[in-house]
Order: structure tokens, then C-alpha cells, then sequence
């Protein structure tokens, strides 16, 4: 098997960027161009529902007519329906290049290839012309029961196969019948909807997360805290943009540097922004060895970099097995909607340090949060279709986000600076990078044990390997120096 070649951040970040320029220019034309192509929508959804009453007026067998039936099926291709409209627009081909190159990113460059390749194929499955895969159910209304009740009987079905629903092209509400299913994305993108995959996510990440460092040296707490000030900052940003306090709230997120936490705030806050933040998010964690080096060379000197610091005392299996109950009780006493997170990653913490649960644990770390993962890559990317993607605001949102992932990084360095000086000059301010959770790998970011670089300084760093799955912060560290 041949090898891939080798990753040169530099190039995949100049190729991010002339694709973002693309991005903006796109989405600029796109923009002038949305009022008429609103009219025209409008004017389709009205003359589809004409089309299906006509339909349920007679329900014949058409005759057979070879010539015809050829002419259908050339109409019924995608390039056909791009050329007339009713199957998507040039937008769609657009997003279909961009889902390639992070593709090209994500299997060449490997840059978080576990989450941006479904990412990217989702993508492209969303935007191909006419395929239906985000599609909704289709339905037909009718002005009264009676009406239903026979449309139901011609089509097969029973009387609990009616319902009332909001008729979008009257208003108002009405006798419905299902005429077509949704697309396979509709029902999958259900689990990001209703808040599944997310959790699901975290308690996946809790079986593979080493807390003992952590409880070993409490105040590094305090570093990932420093670190959210990037969220903030972004919050503020967004606002002076125009977005709302729900949006920005979404936006911001992103400097948290954790996807499963992007994308679960962004469904509760502003899920018509969830395909550019995830976006965003993803390929932002992609890039850390890239984004942080200049941040922490800058606002760290030499010596400061080369310190080792010492070794953390051994944390006892108790003190691992109270630690995930504890958290638990404390979080969602003191933050009520952050408990379904917290719980489940606590959850899968305790599975992992108590010992009498190992297939569990095991299934949790790899079958489960795989099978979760290509779920919610593919859906999360099937929501970035070009109609809704290619605007002003999706640009606005990569910018802010690589804003908050560089407040991020340097709220945490400084913070770790200051905790160096306090200390007398025993702690090394790398560190405080680590703070940013993708900074420290996995599925979709999530914190891990500190890297031996930030730990003991970079000259033990290249001696040692550190026990986390991702090695983000290695490469920065390695770059800087």
C-alpha cells in the first residue's frame, strides 16, 4: 500500500484560504441574485401543489410510449434539472468542488480526517443535483376529511395515514396525506436535530479521556478557562456584525475548539448556521499546528519555551472513580442545560477508570463513537447546501472563527505566563495552548491528557510520546521550534 503524502500545513492553509476568497466572491453574486430566485420558489411551491390536486383528480394508467418515456428519463437527470431549475443551481456544483478539496484534505493532507471526510462526502451527497437526500416527506392536502379519507384509499393506505399539517402554500392548516418519503440524509440529520449524536459523541470521548493529570494539578483547570476567551471575544465580534446574541452565541462557540459542543449549541441556538460553523470548527481544529505556533512563539520567549516541569503525583483509582460522579452532581446543579453533555462524558469516564465494565468501555471508545461519528459528519455536512450556504454570513463566520481559535490560544498562554511567574518559573507557558480542546485530539476535539510537550517542556517532548489520541499540540510545539 502506498504511503500519502506527508502533511505541509503551510499549503493546505494557503488552499484554505484562496477557497474561502472563492467563497466570497460566490457568495456575493449569490446574494444579488436572491430576491428574484425567492419569487421564482415561491411561484413552484404553488404550482406544485396544483400538480398534485390534478394528480388526485384521476388517478390513470398512461399509455406506453417508448420515445416519450426516453425524453422523461433524459428530463430526470441532474443536468437536465440544473439547465431548468427544478433540481438545484450552479451554487450546488460550487459546493460540490469545495466538498472535493476537503476531501483532498482530508485523505491527502490527513487534517482531521475521522470527522472532515464524512463532513465533505456529506456535502457532496447534499448538493448533487435532483438526488433528494436532505429532502423532506412530501404531502399532499386536501380541503376536507372526507377528501383524505378517499385520496388515502386510492394510494393504499388507512385512515391514521391522514394528519393536519401547515399547508405551505395556503398558510394554513390542513388535512394531509404523505405522498413521498424524505430523503436517507432527513432521517439520519434527525439525530443532530433532536440533539442525539452530540452526547452520544461525549460519552464516547469520556472512555478515551485521562483525567488525572487534572486532578493531580487542579489549578491546569484554570488554563482551560483562560482559554474560552476566545469564545467571548468572537460573541462580542459577531454581535458588531449584526448577528443576533443566538447566532453569535454559535459562532463564538467555536473558539471552545470542541465539535460535538459546536454543533450541539449551534441545534439549540441557531441550527440555520450549523453547516458554516461546523465548517468553520473543523477546519480550524485541522489547523492548529498551523494557527498556533506564530501565537505562542510571540508571546513567549526562549527560555520560557525550554522549561521542563516536573513530574505530578500518582492519583489513586478512588480519587479517578469520585471524579466523574462528583463533576457530575456539581455541573449540572450549577448549569442544568449543561447536564446532558457533562453526564454523558462523565459517564464514559467512569466506565473507563472503574474497571468492571471493560466490554462496555470498549465499545463506547471504538464501535459506538465510530458508527456516531459517520453519522454525524455526513448529516452535519449534508446541511451545508449551496442554496443557504453561499452567503455573506457563512464568510463572516470563518473569519470569526479563526479569531477564536487565536484568542483562544493566546488567553491560555498568558494565563500560563502569569501562573510561571507566580510559581517562581516552574511552569511552562505551552501549556496554556493546551487549553484549547482541540489542541489535544480525538473524535471532534475533546480534552485528553496533556501532551509531554506542554508538560515537560519540548526537549523531553521529542523523547516521549504522550498517551492522548490526537497530536496536534505535538506538531505545534515541534513547528515552533
Amino acid at each position: 500500500m502506498s504511503k500519502l503524502k506527508k502533511v505541509s500545513p503551510k499549503r493546505a492553509l494557503a488552499c484554505l484560504l484562496a477557497l474561502f476568497a472563492l467563497l466570497t466572491v460566490f457568495a456575493a453574486f449569490a446574494e444579488s441574485s436572491a430576491e428574484p430566485e425567492a419569487a421564482e420558489a415561491a411561484q413552484q411551491v404553488e404550482e406544485t401543489a396544483a400538480e398534485a390536486t390534478a394528480a388526485d383528480a384521476g388517478n390513470t394508467d398512461p399509455d406506453i410510449n417508448f420515445l416519450r418515456g426516453l425524453g422523461n428519463i433524459v428530463k430526470s437527470t441532474g443536468f437536465a434539472k440544473s439547465l431548468d431549475g427544478t433540481g438545484g443551481d450552479w451554487r450546488n456544483y460550487v459546493m460540490i468542488a469545495v466538498a472535493c478539496v476537503l476531501l483532498y484534505l482530508a485523505i491527502v493532507k490527513q487534517f482531521e480526517p475521522l470527522l472532515l471526510l464524512p463532513i465533505a462526502f456529506g456535502m457532496l451527497l447534499a448538493n448533487l443535483p435532483a438526488a433528494g437526500m436532505m429532502s423532506h416527506p412530501s404531502f399532499t392536502f386536501f380541503a376536507n376529511q372526507a377528501d383524505a379519507l378517499a385520496g388515502a384509499q386510492r394510494l393504499g393506505k388507512d385512515i391514521t395515514d391522514v394528519t393536519m399539517r401547515l399547508n405551505p402554500a395556503t398558510g394554513e392548516m390542513g388535512y394531509a396525506l404523505q405522498t413521498a418519503n424524505g430523503g436517507l440524509l432527513y432521517y439520519l440529520y434527525q439525530g443532530v436535530k433532536l440533539g442525539i449524536y452530540p452526547p452520544l459523541i461525549f460519552m464516547g470521548v469520556g472512555a478515551m479521556t485521562d483525567f488525572g493529570p487534572l486532578i493531580a494539578n487542579p489549578k491546569s483547570l484554570l488554563l482551560g478557562a483562560a482559554a474560552q476567551l476566545g469564545i467571548f471575544l468572537t460573541f462580542l465580534g459577531a454581535k458588531l456584525l449584526g448577528f443576533t446574541a443566538a447566532e453569535a452565541g454559535s459562532i463564538g462557540i467555536i473558539g471552545g475548539a470542541d465539535g460535538p459542543t459546536a454543533i450541539f449549541v449551534t441545534t439549540k441556538l441557531a441550527p440555520h448556521l450549523l453547516g458554516p460553523i461546523a465548517v468553520a470548527a473543523y477546519s480550524y481544529m485541522a489547523l492548529v499546528p498551523v494557527i498556533q505556533p506564530p501565537i505562542m512563539k510571540a508571546l513567549t520567549t526562549k527560555k520560557e519555551r525550554t522549561i521542563r516541569m516536573g513530574q505530578l503525583r500518582q492519583v489513586s483509582k478512588t480519587e479517578m472513580i469520585i471524579f466523574p460522579i462528583a463533576v457530575t452532581i456539581i455541573v449540572s446543579l450549577l448549569l442544568p442545560d449543561a447536564a446532558t453533555l457533562i453526564g454523558m462524558l462523565m459517564l464514559g469516564n467512569l466506565m473507563r477508570v472503574c474497571g468492571v465494565v471493560e466490554r462496555i468501555n470498549k465499545t463506547a471508545q471504538n464501535e459506538l463513537i465510530n458508527i456516531v461519528t459517520i453519522f454525524l459528519g455526513l448529516t452535519v455536512g449534508a446541511t451545508t447546501q449551496g442554496s443557504t450556504f453561499l452567503t455573506m454570513q457563512t464568510i463572516y463566520i470563518v473569519v470569526l472563527g479563526v479569531v477564536a481559535f487565536g484568542f483562544g490560544t493566546a488567553g491560555g498562554v498568558l494565563l500560563a505566563k502569569l501562573m510561571n511567574i507566580l510559581s517562581g518559573g516552574t511552569i511552562n507557558p505551552l501549556i496554556g495552548s493546551a487549553g484549547v480542546s482541540a489542541a489535544e485530539g480525538g473524535p471532534g476535539g475533546g480534552s485528553r491528557q496533556l501532551p509531554a510537550d506542554a508538560r515537560h517542556g519540548p526537549e523531553r517532548g521529542r523523547r516521549h510520546r504522550f498517551r492522548g489520541r490526537g497530536g496536534r499540540v505535538h506538531r505545534a510545539v515541534r513547528a515552533l521550534n
